[in-house]
């Protein structure tokens, strides 16, 4: 009989991101980027229903019966935590668990630069980290959050769904609540959250208006939020924000936006050279900071200058997507192909690896 908390216990050594269970299937496992089949038996219907037996709890049975995609979170002591998604495929059951460690691990375990540490010095407005799914948002906000933690006296509280990292109180007292189990939704929590003495608070994900009403109502009320989007640059995270309202308030919504923005860090994991980095994997970003300059273009919907503005390289420590990947081949850490694959604009990437810069510098040279 398939022992879920052995085979848990089993690929926790792999250091495998992601396990996908379904039935009629062999275990699949995401290493390094890539999804490895393993060598065990075939999934069976008893097999996956001991596997739920196991693993559910509360009210998430019932739920499971109700709807067809259902998170959860899962954890076995002393091994790791797991974000747990349900979902059926040609009416058949599918788990995918995304590994989550007790440790919170710090930039520098992230290879992530020492100056994304900024964002954790504003007493208000709206950080926003950025990216695809599986591009390592949540670590990259659970450790900024951390270093908080670890720094400041502050009562941060943290609105996800579900819960991932748990935080141990050090300087900071930290609340943590969990869409579906404490609060009915993001902006729900929001608006409560504004009542219970709160610095910072870390929304799991803006989806919708009234998340990004709540957001920037407690960022104007001098709060400092956290939140993820699945967009790849600071120019498309503003259109996917103004793009929540309507023509009639879009102008005015711009311009609340525009000044409590303190920043973007749109991320994307990138295969290593022999497994350089972390599980295989290295981050580029593209780093934005509010400045006046930014504001105005923000409000005049400039969206090409702020682009301009962020590939100057070294700028008020902002950094291009393909500056960050350049730097990253250019120091042997990934191969042409995967940084090309990575680009958002590869013709200019291959002036970059070619020694042509659009400007008076090589934008690397002040790279973070």
């Amino acid at each position: 009989m398939f022992n879920i908390e052995e085979f848990l216990t089993k690929v926790n050594k792999t250091k495998a991101s992601d396990i996908h269970l379904k039935v009629g299937k062999q275990p699949s496992l995401r290493i390094s980027g890539n999804i490895v089949k393993i060598d065990e038996p075939v999934i069976t219907k008893e097999d996956f229903e001991n596997i739920l037996k196991t693993m559910l709890y509360g009210d998430l049975a019932d739920k499971i019966k109700a709807r067809s995609d259902i998170d959860f979170t899962y954890e076995i002591p002393n091994v790791s935590r797991y974000r747990v998604n349900y979902c059926k495929e040609l009416g058949y059951p599918k788990l995918t668990l995304r590994t989550i460690p007790y440790q919170i691990p710090t930039l520098e375990e992230l290879s992530l630069p020492d100056s994304l540490e900024i964002f954790t010095g504003y007493n208000n407005g709206i950080v926003l980290i950025t990216g695809a799914t599986s591009s390592g948002k949540s670590t990259t906000i659970a450790s900024l959050i951390e270093i908080i933690n670890k720094e400041k006296q502050k009562h941060i509280i943290t609105i996800e769904d579900p819960i991932e990292f748990l935080y141990t109180d050090k300087k900071s007292l930290i609340t943590q609540r969990g869409v579906g189990v404490d609060v009915n939704s993001f902006s729900d929590g929001i608006k409560y959250a504004l009542r219970q003495d709160p610095d910072i608070i870390l929304v799991g994900e803006i989806r919708d208006r009234d998340t990004m009403e709540s957001a920037l109502n407690a960022a104007e009320t001098g709060h400092l939020v956290f939140s993820t989007i699945h967009t790849n640059s600071a120019s498309q995270t503003i259109n996917r924000m103004l793009g929540l309202f309507d023509d009639s308030t879009r102008g005015f919504i711009r311009d609340r936006f525009a000044k409590v923005l303190r920043g973007t860090i749109a991320q994307k994991l990138i295969p290593t050279i022999e497994n350089k980095g972390r599980g295989g994997l290295v981050p580029a970003l593209e780093i934005m900071a509010s400045t006046p300059a930014i504001v105005d273009y923000i409000q005049k919907n400039q969206l090409e200058d702020i682009e301009m503005l962020i590939k100057r390289g070294g700028y008020q420590n902002m950094v291009s997507m393909n500056a960050s990947i350049f730097k990253l081949y250019k120091g042997g850490i990934i191969s042409r192909e995967e940084a090309l694959n990575a680009s958002d604009d590869e013709v200019e990437l291959n002036q970059l690896m070619r020694g042509i810069y659009h400007g008076s510098q090589n934008p690397v040279d002040n790279l973070l």
